[in-house]
């Protein structure tokens, strides 16, 4: 069932990107102008003023010119608020909030953590990783029963026998679809553990990547919401006054600005889209994530870190510097929904996930069925004839 469960909503977000485009178009684009383009804060100053919207947490800027602006807020009790909001980039007035965007992330969450509590932290991460654990070893066994005395026949391993009924259906119909999608879903168990277990991204860290990268990727993050201490931070926050002390002593609010012109002076023009995340806890290092204009993919970016209140760059994390390694393990969320291979990859992904009920099902049936036939075949000779 768990797999079912996996398997549905992973083939419902194979194209949230897409969907999420069809139904904002309205509110996602701009008449392109030659009017300067307001910065970060002076969008979210303006943004602030005709409404409550909460402490923003990330702004996400484009180079296109008829992009608009995207900025996100932290959570709100009860959800009252919206998660996030386009607006236009030189007015700074309220395009919209996104539509879809609750519902994805309610997917998400249960294709993650089957929306127990903890999310991330919580007993979900670790049940699915065991079920994906466990349809490996499925997988495999399941391989090695079947293997046919012809094994380089093409029909015998890819061809399911639609003549037979019943049982024999079920078993066909088990056997080649676990073929079909046997290549699929062992790429998908296998980079979703990745998401599971600290000890495996550890591991394929090790084995993948530097020494000096392994050990920064594997530096323990403080939780969303949580200061450094491990507390969470209930201090009131109106707008977007999150704050911190520089060397001096002096409290400064944490802006936007200063990390968006340290990343300008940096990246120029070179940029299709840049997302400035706000730190989660007490510091001050606000992660910049850019897209370049020549790719579609999500693991093809430059990741810097700069301090929000001196503007310093403390590191830069560039995709053209990686080793092949690095780039898988950037690539993992990519591989993992089959959009390394572009559309027709996502196409082949979401079709195998979808599967998986069925694949559940038959399997479900036979080992039922299984049972029935034990239970008969035990049964005396006598009651299997009535009348006798």
């Amino acid at each position: 069932m768990i797999w079912a469960v996996v398997g549905i909503t992973g083939a419902t977000m194979a194209f949230e990107d897409e969907i999420q485009a069809s139904l904002n178009s309205h509110i996602m684009r701009v008449d392109a102008s030659t009017t300067r383009r307001l910065t970060p804060d002076e969008l979210v100053a303006r943004l602030q003023s005709v409404g409550d919207f909460g402490r923003a947490s990330a702004v996400t800027m484009a180079s296109d010119p008829s992009a608009a602006a995207r900025i996100r807020f932290a959570g709100s009790e009860g959800g009252s608020r919206p998660s996030s909001v386009y607006v236009d980039p030189y007015d700074g007035h309220l395009l919209g909030s996104p539509r879809g965007e609750d519902f994805f992330a309610t997917v998400r969450k249960l294709h993650r953590w089957l929306l127990l509590p903890g999310d991330g932290n919580g007993i979900g991460r670790k049940i699915t990783g065991s079920a994906a654990i466990c349809l490996i070893v499925m997988l495999i066994s399941g391989l090695v029963l079947r293997w046919p005395h012809r094994a380089r026949s093409v029909k015998m391993w890819l061809k399911p026998n639609l003549g037979l009924r019943g049982r024999g259906l079920h078993r066909s119909l088990h056997a080649v679809i676990g073929t079909w999608v046997l290549p699929v879903y062992l790429v998908m168990t296998l980079t979703g553990l990745w998401y599971s277990f600290e000890w495996y991204k550890a591991g394929a860290n090790w084995l993948l990547a530097r020494p000096a990268t392994a050990t920064a990727a594997m530096q323990p993050k403080p939780p969303r919401g949580a200061a450094a201490d491990g507390k969470a931070d209930t201090r009131p926050n109106p707008g977007n006054d999150k704050r911190a002390s520089d060397p001096n002593g002096e409290v400064k609010a944490l802006a936007f600005d200063r990390v968006w012109t340290a990343f300008l002076e940096q990246e120029g023009g070179q940029y299709a889209k840049a997302l400035l995340t706000m730190p989660a806890g007490a510091g001050t290092a606000v992660r910049v994530r850019s897209w370049p204009q020549d790719s579609s993919l999500e693991s093809v970016r430059d990741e810097f870190r700069i301090d929000a209140v001196t503007g310093r760059m403390i590191s830069s994390d560039r995709y053209a510097d990686k080793t092949f390694g690095e780039r898988i393990l950037a690539s993992v969320l990519d591989i993992h929904r089959g959009a390394i291979l572009g559309w027709p990859g996502k196409l082949a992904f979401m079709l195998a996930a979808t599967m998986m009920p069925l694949f559940t099902v038959t399997g479900l049936l036979l080992y039922l069925s299984r049972r029935r036939h034990r239970r008969l075949a035990r049964q005396p000779v006598g009651h299997l004839v009535p009348g006798e």
